[in-house]
């Protein structure tokens, strides 16, 4: 296994944690029950932590990929700058997050207002690391670059 292997590996957590999150804590609202709203906000603790080392591995993954073919670097920079994006949303639903579970533990009860406001925000950051998710995509998949089509070889798949 390489960098840009385990990058790859590690870059999934956050985008499908977050949203996962996201979802079970609009759940746990609807139905205010206290269990899958502190099951909600430790995904989100774990994705916010997942998201810190799919960026951290995010150079090891570059260098390993910056000499293949078709890479482009335009597109490597672009992700790596949407990926401070995301690790910034990330980070911030993450520790609003633990602040939440903290501040409600020995039965107090969670704060509603937080929890509303952590919802936004992970829902808000489950779009930004869409976004740098697809950009990094674009990195090894040309046929997904808006207004590229991937050389067919002169086959089609089948013959």
């Amino acid at each position: 296994m390489n960098g840009a292997h385990l990058h790859l590996i590690l870059t999934h957590l956050p985008v499908l944690g977050i949203a996962f999150g996201a979802l079970l804590l609009g759940l746990g609202l609807v139905r205010q029950d206290r269990g899958i709203q502190q099951a909600a906000l430790g995904a989100l603790v774990l994705s916010g932590l997942a998201a810190g080392l799919a960026y951290l591995t995010g150079e090891g993954a570059e260098e390993a990929i910056e000499r293949t073919v078709g890479a482009g670097k335009p597109y490597l920079e672009r992700h790596e700058e949407a990926g401070m994006v995301g690790l910034v949303a990330a980070g911030v639903v993450g520790v609003l997050a633990l602040i939440a579970l903290v501040g409600g533990r020995q039965n107090r009860p969670l704060s509603r207002g937080l929890l509303i406001v952590n919802l936004g925000l992970a829902l808000a950051a489950s779009g930004a690391l869409a976004w740098v998710a697809n950009l990094g995509g674009q990195i090894g998949h040309p046929e997904i670059r808006s207004g590229q089509v991937a050389p067919s070889g002169g086959q089609e798949v089948g013959e």
